[in-house]
């Protein structure tokens, strides 16, 4: 059997140029904002996994997900004729939604459903932006220098003081709930790195609806073999359900998508960081969670280190970005 390799594969030959809704002069003239924006949509996740876990089991509820966000999506296709891409390019987006959202989202819902704390799962979560920039710098030559380097460091020094205090809370610790959490933390860095290597050029509204088709088929499969699939339909769930698919799967997954097409995989992966603590900060205003002096300086500490982290590698990022 072949090995798996990530190098690029060879050049296709040349096309003609296809609309990009990445490319469009609106979006462009809205990408500064695109960082901090998501950054807080990707937070709210967090707060609606909250109010669905009591009601659905955890691959039903993510199966409901992925295939409402499919059915959205292959409508906006269908109504702009949008551009699909070759087979091999479309199973590479099934791949990277297998890994970005199937697996990852799917790890992390099945730890804390099955008893680890939500703080130990942040911890191990939060290792993703350190292993990114390390891939990114051995699989896609993106320079990593001294700066990125420190910001890592003091990223993960700040996101470790958010969520330390919260450790310990009765969570259970085990191979059973561990090994799914890292799972996690593998399947999202892994799935960026490949999203990077093979899926860039692909039309946004296209290649979303190949994720979450990736996504779709081993969720269900896994609900199906190991849950009861009985859901709850309250109004919590039905308000989940709605804000994680559009605002989560649709909105947050678009920009994410944008900036790793446009930017240095480690910069966006150093925006990670940032979720903890905005998470925390969500949770206070909408739960009363509240925050300690050591949480409040983690808080701060991950920003300097994304500021740290980033500030080089989206200069160039800037301007290596092809006018639209």
């Amino acid at each position: 059997m072949a090995a798996l390799s990530l190098r690029r594969p060879s050049p296709a030959p040349l096309r003609p140029r296809r609309a990009d809704l990445a490319k469009d002069p609106c979006v462009q003239r809205f990408l500064p904002f695109f960082p901090a924006t998501f950054v807080l949509l990707w937070s709210t996740g967090f707060i609606g996994a909250r109010y669905a876990m009591p009601h659905a089991e955890p691959f039903t509820f993510l199966s409901l997900r992925y295939g409402l966000a499919l059915i959205l999506l292959l409508g906006a296709v269908l109504a702009a004729r949008a551009p699909w891409p070759d087979r091999r390019t479309a199973l590479h987006a099934a791949i990277a939604g297998a890994l970005i959202h199937g697996a990852y989202l799917g790890g992390v819902f099945y730890a804390v459903r099955h008893g680890l704390s939500a703080g130990i799962v942040a911890l191990i979560v939060g290792l993703q932006p350190v292993l990114t920039g390390l891939l990114a710098a051995s699989v896609l030559g993106e320079r990593v220098g001294p700066r990125q380097v420190a910001g890592l460091a003091l990223g993960l020094l700040g996101v470790a003081l958010v969520i330390l205090p919260k450790i310990g809370d009765g969570g259970q610790m085990s191979l059973a709930t561990l090994a799914p959490a890292f799972v996690a933390v593998a399947a999202i860095t892994l799935g960026t790195i490949w999203q990077k290597r093979f899926v860039t050029g692909v039309d946004l509204r296209t290649g979303t609806a190949l994720q979450y088709l990736g996504a779709l088929a081993p969720t269900a499969l896994l609900a199906y073999a190991t849950e009861t699939m009985v859901v709850d339909w309250t109004g919590e769930l039905l308000f989940a359900l709605l804000w994680l698919v559009l605002v989560l799967s649709i909105g947050a997954v678009f920009l994410m998508l944008v900036l790793i097409e446009r930017g240095a995989v480690s910069s966006l992966a150093s925006l990670m960081y940032l979720v903890p603590g905005v998470t925390a900060v969500l949770a206070y205003l909408l739960f009363g969670e509240t925050l300690t002096l050591l949480q409040l300086a983690g808080l701060a500490i991950a920003g300097i280190g994304v500021a740290a982290a980033t500030r080089r590698s989206s200069a160039r990022a800037a301007m290596e970005t092809p006018a639209p």
